[in-house]
């Protein structure tokens, strides 16, 4: 291998930092505002863009801004695939105990994707598929997830997403939706009150201290998800998501 060390370390740290910018800019953005945001010299930069892009982990777009590139799609798909399979037995342990579906989601992009599921045991309950992909501000998890963000984050992940109606109760307005965050900010979670599923209520969690933000929903029928449901779900909607981010910070 090349040089070791601090040098090598710092490389790497680079590399990782560079992406990280490159997605929280949209994934499309310029070797100056890359070069600004990381503080690095543009040589510096140019030379790291050059190898990610060369190794497929970047790409330059016709407009010479930069792309997050195809090889990490195959390394998200693996690392969410492992992190849903980590976090089963607390998902389980949801269904065992509220004995509805229980969900875990992170964000992608300007999307909710789902990455592990467990089912509930009654023959009618909510089904997502796992992989699947939501609007944010429709889904419990999607809105549990904006309210981590600033009211100027949402607006542009809105601004770039939109807000299609998945049912008549959908949120129609960025106002609208910045109430009801400033609502599950305040009490600790969140609601899907039919919004993206008819005759279907979600209540959902953040989970705390994570890499990616995340969270995990339980749902339901109305039928049988009232809404006193709240009352029994959150405590141990609270004990899941303290397991889940003890075990994925566990050094």
């Amino acid at each position: 291998m090349a040089a070791e060390g601090s040098t090598g370390v710092k490389s790497v740290s680079r590399v990782f930092d560079l992406l990280e910018l490159i997605a929280d800019a949209g994934g499309d953005a310029t070797i100056s505002q890359l070069a600004a945001a990381a503080e690095l010299p543009l040589p510096t930069i140019h030379r790291l863009l050059r190898t990610l892009v060369s190794q497929g982990y970047a790409r330059q777009l016709a407009n010479r801004r930069y792309a997050l590139g195809p090889k990490l799609v195959r390394l998200g798909e693996v690392a969410n695939r492992q992190f849903g399979q980590m976090a089963m037995p607390q998902l389980k342990s949801l269904v065992d105990r509220l004995g509805e579906t229980a969900n875990l989601a992170t964000i992608d992009g300007d999307n909710v994707v789902y990455v592990s599921q467990a089912p509930s045991p009654h023959a009618m309950r909510m089904f997502t598929e796992v992989g699947g992909r939501a609007h944010l501000h429709s889904t419990s998890v999607g809105k549990a997830i904006l309210a981590q963000l600033g009211d100027d984050q949402v607006r542009d992940i809105i601004a770039r997403a939109g807000m299609p109606h998945s049912t008549d109760r959908s949120l129609g307005t960025i106002d609208e939706l910045l109430a009801d965050l400033a609502v599950s900010r305040e009490r600790g979670y969140a609601v899907d009150d039919g919004e993206h599923e008819v005759g279907v209520r979600c209540f959902a969690m953040a989970v705390p201290n994570m890499p990616v933000l995340t969270a995990v929903s339980v749902s339901g029928p109305m039928s049988r998800v009232g809404e006193d449901f709240a009352e029994q779900a959150i405590p141990v909607l609270r004990d899941v998501v303290a397991e889940i981010s003890a075990a994925t910070n566990a050094r």
